[in-house]
């Protein structure tokens, strides 16, 4: 039996290396079984043929049978062009080509009968139709017998004469070359228990359907069967590391963790921070290794949670660390933290790439001493050098913003793998979870401290800006700090946005009486970290920037932000941004400030923001608009979605139904070594054999 995998397409009638090389490049095919999963974007149904007569305007595109009565060259340089003149006896309409020219004249010959297929454009009363596919008319079984697929090429594409047509024509020669070839990657026992058709079926109706019907049954199949694989590969790893990883046993909840909770804690713990914290302790008490993802939005009181969790390790005698993406987050988590903690004999420190080289010394001596007990950091912290006493809890704030190699090396600083717990501001749709997430523990705080008003959020456009700056000064005088963020550092010739140099101008004119500071990622990490201050000690009054500031700042008296361009962000981003105000007593706002040149999705965009608060219900507002492969922070290295077929934001049913599937196959068969789960076995090894599996120590 054919390994469609390892049989290259370079052999295949049509393709030739050069060819070869640019689907690789292009598309990312590579064998058989690339080309067979490179699946139709759309279906056109070619069932109808019309005539030429009966063409008009503003027709989809047709189809029509006839011959070419001759061909001419019309024009001169870039306007020059091929026309063939085409007529099925009812008419003559004109067929265009401005490029491929003699490749047009030696295949298509005067007198021969052919099936053409396009969309007529008219000109006047006249009638063409631009680059159209062609065909012999010995093909018609083929081409025109109901729904026809479309995929997508490229230009590069397109220039060497493989575009949609020549790339079905490939598929074509394969299906047709196979014959027991196609063996199924389901279980015979799990497609009648599914209910679903053979991969056989399902490869011939995907590309060649016979009716709407047949089509929507194979793209079931091959939806379920990706996501079946996903889950089964998730569930397993996971259920493998809860049986061979031991985890530190912190059974003992002692005065760190008390002491801070009856005498400094600075209010009551919501009921949704409770819960966590209750789970947190289970886990890590539990004998097993914690590997579990915190969700808050923003505000919520993660880091507290996060604390409480470090107190736990304080009190079982191990270390704890916390790693944040950026300077100023660490910065924030430290400060935040060594607050938390300046009444009790807690030794926190925080180290940073910014960190000096005697200061570093002397932390890394500390460090590995057992001194430090408590360190904040950046991925300075998974540096060689740091080596810790003896780390029993790895805490990852924003872990979206780290590849999991990066994460990993911070696990591997301790004999026995330490307790991870991932946080994230960024919420994720339960669909997206599931595929990204699935083999970890899931807890959520979807509460808000009490005392905290919800942001008003208002949609401005930037032709009236008198009235935003009006409204500006009137907060700033009740003694508020204002956030002003802009999309790009300096001006741009190609994007028509607002940028941060130019704004900084601006604002200093309109508001001389007050301090107007700028932050963005090209300062020196002092000079950033000097205008922070400046901001966060009330020195000034406006702070304008980047997305430098999206996570991590905490200024309870800042109760306006302002996001120029807004149109150029996403949800995401945009919730997190607006996330920066809202933190004290007093009624915030965020103004979102666009063009008027705005697209359908981007409209539905900032109207979401205007009508929600709640960051789940953005998120998978954010999944139906964008897709997942757009989602901001879920495409990182090690853990990109590459799915062919199914749709996190529509089949989110059909990936609750195969998560279910595999987890009953796996509470059955763990290993999956029974005869009947072989194919399973094989398959999942050839899926993930080549990607590093770090489920087993994450």
């Amino acid at each position: 039996m054919i390994d469609l995998e390892r049989r290259s397409i370079v052999y295949l009638p049509g393709v030739g290396p050069k060819k070869a090389e640019l689907l690789e490049k292009e598309i990312g095919v590579r064998s058989y079984a690339d080309l067979l999963s490179f699946y139709p974007y759309k279906y056109i149904d070619r069932s109808r043929f019309y005539k030429i007569s009966e063409i008009e305007g503003n027709m989809p595109y047709i189809q029509l049978k006839g011959r070419f009565q001759y061909f001419e060259t019309v024009g001169e340089g870039r306007s020059k062009r091929l026309i063939g003149k085409f007529t099925d006896g009812t008419g003559v309409i004109d067929l265009v080509w401005f490029k491929g020219v003699n490749y047009i004249l030696e295949k298509y010959k005067p007198g021969a009968d052919f099936i053409v297929f396009g969309k007529p454009v008219a000109f006047g009363r006249v009638y063409n139709i631009p680059h159209p596919d062609i065909d012999p008319m010995s093909s018609i079984e083929q081409v025109a017998s109901g729904l026809t697929p479309y995929y997508s090429t490229t230009e590069k594409m397109k220039k060497a004469f493989l575009n949609s047509r020549a790339i079905q024509n490939l598929v074509y020669t394969i299906l047709n070359s196979l014959t027991d070839e196609l063996a199924d990657s389901l279980p015979e026992y799990l497609l009648k228990r599914v209910g679903m058709v053979s991969f056989k079926e399902a490869m011939y109706q995907i590309h060649f359907p016979d009716s709407t019907e047949k089509l929507r049954n194979a793209q079931t199949r091959l939806k379920f069967e990706e996501l079946f694989y996903i889950q089964l590969n998730m569930l397993q790893t996971a259920g493998q590391r809860k049986l061979r990883i031991k985890g530190l046993v912190f059974s003992h909840v002692g005065s760190y963790f008390n002491t801070f909770y009856s005498d400094y804690l600075p209010f009551e713990l919501t009921g949704a921070q409770k819960r966590v914290v209750r789970e947190i302790r289970t886990d890590m008490g539990s004998g097993r290794q914690m590997n579990r993802l915190l969700q808050g939005d923003v505000g919520s009181g993660k880091t507290l949670v996060a604390l409480l969790s470090m107190l736990l390790a304080l009190d079982n005698g191990y270390q704890a660390c916390m790693m944040a993406p950026t300077e100023i987050l660490a910065t924030q988590h430290f400060a935040t933290v060594a607050g938390f903690l300046k009444d009790m004999d807690v030794k926190v420190a925080l180290l940073t790439g910014s960190t000096r080289k005697k200061e570093r010394e002397r932390l890394l001596a500390q460090i590995a001493e057992g001194e430090i007990q408590i360190l904040i950091g950046t991925h300075a912290l998974i540096e060689d050098t740091v080596v810790f006493s003896s780390l029993g809890l790895a805490i990852i704030d924003e872990q979206h913003r780290f590849g999991v190699e990066q994460r990993s090396r911070l696990w591997k600083k301790n004999k026995q793998i330490p307790h991870v717990l991932v946080m994230t501001a960024t919420p994720i749709p339960r669909t997206l979870a599931m595929t990204l997430y699935g083999d970890l523990d899931v807890s959520v705080i979807d509460e808000l401290p009490p005392g905290r008003k919800p942001i008003k959020t208002v949609h401005r456009y930037d032709t009236n800006k008198k009235q935003l700056y009006d409204f500006l000064r009137k907060e700033i005088e009740l003694g508020r700090q204002v956030y002003v963020v802009f999309p790009l550092i300096e001006g741009s010739e190609k994007l028509d946005y607002k940028d941060l140099e130019e704004g900084y101008e601006v604002f200093k004119d309109v508001f001389p009486e007050f301090t107007v500071s700028m932050v963005h990622g090209r300062m020196k990490a002092a000079d950033k970290e000097a205008e922070m201050n400046r901001f966060i000690s009330g020195e000034a009054h406006i702070l304008l920037a980047t997305t430098v500031i999206e996570v991590g700042v905490n200024v309870p008296n800042a109760s306006v932000m302002v996001i120029e361009s807004a149109e150029r962000f996403g949800l995401s981003q945009l919730h997190q941004l607006r996330g920066r105000v809202g933190r004290g007593a007093e009624q915030s706002y965020c103004v979102l400030v666009s063009s008027y040149k705005l697209s359908n999705d981007t409209r539905k965009r900032l109207e979401i923001m205007v009508n929600s608060n709640d960051g789940f219900e953005i998120a998978e507002a954010d999944l139906r608009l964008r897709g997942h492969g757009d989602l901001e922070g879920t495409r990182q290295s090690g853990e990109g979605i590459d799915l062919k077929i199914a749709d996190l934001s529509s089949d989110g049913q059909l990936l609750q139904y195969a998560r279910d599937m595999a987890q009953m196959i796996l509470a059955e068969d763990p290993d999956l070594t029974e005869e009947r789960n072989l194919v399973l076995n094989q398959k999942l090894k050839k899926l993930f054999s080549n990607k590093i599996n770090w489920g087993m120590i994450s």
